[in-house]
């Protein structure tokens, strides 16, 4: 009896066993039927752990590929050799802001500074152990702008500790770390913002870039010698002069510029003595894009340059001596400049919106492409990443404004969905086709994305940047209602599903958004933005202020940055507001956002906040990222998704 009872538990269990077989799907069809329903979202605190990595130096040799990275928790430099295996080098607690690789590629210079402050000290750093001398240590002041001499024996760097206000520039004796000013004067009218654009290949004259906006600078020509100067540069108009390098005659500089009749940024050549720019069209690069950047292998065998393609970024390479072009590498996305070895092969990063920043190696004789770096993709799967569509569409006086439209996979024409404005800062940045973390983590949750390239954004010609400058300040802001007229008349959301979100000027945005049209957001995120045009130029770092006014109006003009700042407003918000800032901000002091909080809370309106203690203009440390953008997720769901779950994320 005993025998017959196991006997049938044994059959039943088999045919359970079986039924549960032929009922649930193998696992890789399990997995597969997940992402399809869309139901495998990881948390957005692990979307924030992909990584990245970018190029930071390349030995002439080609057998060290410097890299920065952010997988320890914040930004390091890291090594990588023929063994493969990436070394970290840089162990500062807050990151580093740069890194210069010597010419001999022995050592470094690494830029660091404290809680996001962005007073960038020097360090001197070997490249093969990673020790570190510190080099300076003024409280208060900036250091950049590093370029090593060709000998390897000294540096030349910018510094505001004149007056705190003025970067002159500055050369530092790598073997006893004296360092003498070389250019800037104020009695002479020399002031403002310098940097070093180029040194000749044989130490002996440097470029120097003077700025006085944003949208305007000159080039001067320095001997380094006599340390006698000439301004090279002469326009009537605001001209952009950049990536310039003297060639080895010490008379060529190629360069690239908008002073031309339709503004766009374009390959270019001058000569030494004569200011005039000949703008070169030699079938290399396509005219009607921009160029976003210029540069020369060391031995000046190769010329390569980026063009900005509505967004996307092409690598073009070519021999300078023939003028043959080489192959680009053949990846689709966002292209970065590259550094050459001399063996003609060279490094570049690369990343696209389902991509992470990675820093590869091309060789265009061979046509050989090497991925050299491998972020970590926190355990998601790349296949539930979406590409954004490139759309256009006409503002309140008939201009076309191109913008990024995000939709989640799922999406069904003439769906209605929760929106997320998204304003890019700058004013004069771009919106580009990037790897965002937090993007594809709300189109996971159901949200759609706009990031518009309103008027003043980079990337359109000379024309398109300037039309929001100072009075036309209110015009980008159109630009922005406009989009969100185009979504709703075209079927994407409605009135009550529509959120917006921006940082440092995209946050200025946000806030005039809800001030200027009060009645369209259901939800608003202002990231370090300026509410007050005022007491921001009064109490930016000084030696911003002059570029800042040029931009949104001088403070001699105190009746109209009243007009245009929303803290003035602030009482005919009534959309629920977020808040985000670092204490130590240097660009928009954090008293912007605590203005904003107290008007806001005066008000009676909706309104949250998060205060780094340890950050400055936008949260860096891993902990922090991941803290700012739990909130910002939770924030929108609250107000754009009332009914969903709390706590699912």
């Amino acid at each position: 009896m005993r025998q017959l009872l196991i006997i049938c538990l044994s059959l039943v269990t088999l045919f359970l066993v079986s039924c549960t077989a032929e009922m649930e799907p193998e696992p890789k069809q399990h997995v597969e039927s997940l992402l399809n329903k869309g139901e495998y979202i990881p948390d957005i605190g692990t979307f924030l752990q992909i990584g990245a990595c970018s190029p930071a130096g390349y030995t002439w040799d080609g057998k060290t590929v410097f890299f920065r990275s952010s997988m320890s928790g914040a930004s390091q430099i890291y090594r990588i050799t023929e063994e493969g295996w990436p070394y970290q080098l840089t162990t500062f607690d807050d990151g580093i802001d740069f890194f210069s690789l010597s010419w001999d590629g022995t050592m470094a210079i690494v830029g660091a500074s404290t809680g996001g402050s962005e007073q960038s000290q020097l360090f001197l750093m070997d490249t093969e152990t990673g020790r570190v001398l510190q080099l300076t240590s003024v409280e208060d002041v900036q250091y950049g702008s590093v370029t090593w001499a060709p000998d390897s024996k000294s540096i030349f760097f910018r510094s505001n500790e004149e007056n705190k206000k003025d970067f002159f520039l500055y050369r530092l004796d790598i073997a006893t770390g004296y360092y003498k000013k070389i250019f800037g004067d104020v009695d002479n009218g020399v002031t403002g913002y310098n940097a070093i654009a180029d040194v000749s290949s044989d130490g002996s004259h440097m470029l120097i870039y003077n700025y006085t906006s944003n949208v305007n600078n000159d080039l001067y020509l320095l001997d380094l010698n006599s340390l006698e100067y000439q301004k090279i540069t002469e326009d009537d108009n605001d001209v952009i002069y950049d990536s310039p390098t003297l060639m080895p005659d010490d008379k060529t500089i190629w360069l690239t510029c908008n002073n031309n009749k339709d503004g766009i940024t374009r390959l270019a050549k001058m000569t030494v003595g004569s200011p005039d720019v000949e703008f070169i069209d030699d079938g290399w690069l396509e005219q009607k894009w921009e160029v976003d950047g210029l540069s020369f292998s060391r031995d000046y065998k190769y010329m390569s340059a980026v063009t900005n393609e509505d967004g996307y970024a092409k690598l073009h390479i070519r021999d300078v001596k023939s003028g043959q072009r080489l192959p680009s590498p053949p990846l689709e996305g966002i292209q970065g400049m590259a550094s050459f070895d001399r063996n003609g092969s060279c490094i570049l990063s690369f990343s696209s919106a389902t991509f992470a920043p990675e820093v590869w190696q091309w060789t265009p004789a061979s046509g050989t492409l090497r991925q050299l770096t491998f972020s970590i993709y926190a355990g998601i799967d790349r296949k539930i990443f979406r590409e954004p569509q490139l759309v256009h569409y006409k503002s309140f006086d008939g201009l076309e404004i191109p913008a990024f439209l995000y939709l989640p996979s799922d999406y069904k024409k003439g769906e209605k969905i929760p929106f997320i404005i998204h304003a890019h800062g700058g004013p004069e940045g771009q919106t580009r086709p990037y790897f965002v973390r937090n993007i594809q983590y709300l189109m996971l949750n159901g949200y759609g994305v706009l990031a518009p390239n309103p008027r003043g954004s980079a990337g359109y010609g000379r024309e398109y940047l300037n039309l929001d400058n100072y009075k036309n300040r209110k015009h980008s802001l159109m630009d922005y209602k406009a989009g969100v007229e185009w979504l709703i008349d075209n079927g994407y959301t409605k009135q009550g599903m529509l959120g917006i979100r921006g940082g440092s000027y995209g946050g200025y945005v946000v806030l005039g958004m809800i001030t200027e049209y009060p009645d369209l957001f259901s939800a608003a995120c202002d990231v370090v933005g300026i509410a007050n045009f005022k007491t921001f130029l009064e109490n930016t770092r000084s030696y911003r202020r002059a570029l800042r006014e040029s931009e949104y109006g001088p403070l001699s003009d105190p009746d109209f940055l009243r007009e245009i700042s929303p803290i003035h407003k602030a009482n005919v918000i009534k959309t629920p507001l977020l808040v985000i800032h670092g204490e130590n901000d240097p660009r928009v002091p954090v008293d912007e956002a605590r203005q904003i909080i107290r008007a806001v809370r005066r008000n009676g309106g909706a309104i949250d906040s998060l205060i780094f203690p340890d950050e400055g203009h936008g949260a860096s440390k891993r902990v922090n990222v991941i803290a700012e953008y739990r909130k910002q997720v939770d924030f929108f769901n609250k107000y754009l998704k009332p009914n969903k779950i709390s706590g699912k994320r």
